[in-house]
């Protein structure tokens, strides 16, 4: 691939942004199991795991669907690939093919697919349509197409509000959309599934108000630490303005009565009708 279609992740595919996944992973992992129970994933399926990362869900999907059915995990870093190969083959997966490659500059080639699982990967590629293009040609008619999108990022706030948080949340977003990503990319998508040949069959969506002692506010919090790192790293902000994000963080964590706002993301389901 080229030093194009390579480019890098915008946490990176270091081994402590491996370690953050895991944990957006197990916080999320409650409402990702209950969207595949829903759009009938089970033993036998054939599902296409979209952008798997180092292969969190790629796991529980195999799991899942068991020695009869298959995973398809898409996946434009060998790094992360890596990652995915070695937890399946620790758990004895044999039913997940991998395969390196980005969707906005190669075709997928698959076909007669069951189902897709697509998280977080539509607000970061340079054309949504042309990804859910692709899952399209992927899926049998009946196939059902699962996203997790934000729908509403500014929605993420803290309770007491904060103002450093607030500049850090429109600083991302501002950030994302420079670099052609689109954080509210969830408003897209039922747009975008219809043109495809698609039904919606359902849309909802995700927010959650969080206590310092819940296990997802590290979630958020992960990701906080890591993107100002490396934001500090890059010379991309001032050390003044990243310690006050930080300090700001860190009182809220102190205090048990405060509140973190999620960002609003927006679960997506639809059938492929034709």
């Amino acid at each position: 691939m080229s030093d194009e279609v390579k480019q890098e992740y915008l946490l990176g595919t270091h081994d402590e942004e491996i370690e953050r996944l895991g944990v957006q992973h197990r916080a999320w992992r409650p409402q990702v199991l209950a969207c595949w129970r829903r759009a009938g994933i089970t033993a036998g399926s054939r599902v296409l795991d979209v952008g798997a990362g180092p292969g969190y869900a790629t796991v529980d999907l195999a799991e899942i669907v068991g020695p009869a059915g298959r995973v398809l995990a898409i996946e434009r870093s060998a790094r992360f690939l890596a990652v995915a190969r070695e937890a399946c083959a620790r758990r004895g997966l044999a039913n997940v093919d991998f395969r390196e490659m980005d969707l906005m500059t190669e075709p997928l080639g698959a076909s007669g697919l069951d189902a897709s699982w697509c998280r977080w990967v539509a607000a970061f590629v340079s054309s949504p349509a042309r990804l859910v293009a692709e899952i399209a040609r992927a899926l049998r008619p009946g196939g059902v197409a699962m996203f997790h999108e934000y729908g509403a990022y500014e929605t993420w706030r803290l309770a007491p509000r904060g103002p450093a948080h607030d500049s850090f949340v429109s600083m991302v977003v501002k950030s994302w959309r420079e670099t052609g990503g689109e954080p509210d990319v969830g408003l897209e998508l039922p747009g975008l599934l219809d043109g495809a040949g698609f039904r919606l069959r359902s849309a909802s969506p995700l927010i959650f108000a969080l206590r310092p002692d819940d296990y997802m506010w590290r979630w958020p919090a992960g990701f906080i630490e890591i993107h100002l790192r490396r934001q500090l790293e890059q010379g991309r902000v001032e050390r003044a303005w990243a310690d006050s994000v930080l300090r700001e963080l860190r009182a809220a964590e102190a205090d048990p009565a405060s509140l973190m706002i999620t960002p609003l993301v927006l679960e997506v389901v639809a059938e492929k009708i034709g």
